[in-house]
């Protein structure tokens, strides 16, 4: 089983920038795709973006140039920055990894618990 946990997030006023990281561990595990969603007040989750293991990004269109998704293989990490923030951007952020824990098994998603991310003045 894999688990992963975020890190990160607190409460920022607006304009400032927050960096949140997510870390898988369990054993015997390959990671393929990972990414992260938010879900705001009311709102259903949605996509924030996602970065598959051949490189390349994919990012919300609203997002796009605000937020930086990276990823460190060795580490199974994947980190999220975040620039010039506004209150919009106040959501429970969650990571996810698609992984396979055994050769030929099924690609699982794994989910983090979330963490919040608040942004005021």
């Amino acid at each position: 089983q894999v688990r992963v946990v975020e890190s990160g997030g607190g409460l920022v006023q607006p304009g400032e920038s927050l960096r949140l990281s997510c870390e898988a561990s369990g054993s015997g595990f390959s990671i393929t795709d990972m990414g992260w969603h938010r879900q705001a007040p009311g709102k259903q989750r949605a996509t924030v973006a996602r970065i598959p293991p051949w490189g390349g990004t994919n990012y919300a269109d609203s997002l796009k140039g605000r937020f930086a998704i990276s990823r460190d293989d060795a580490k199974n990490t994947v980190d999220l920055q975040m620039s010039n923030l506004n209150v919009e951007d106040t959501a429970v952020y969650y990571c996810w990894m698609n992984a396979q824990t055994r050769a030929g098994g099924p690609l699982l998603t794994n989910w983090g618990q979330g963490i919040q991310v608040t942004v005021s003045t």
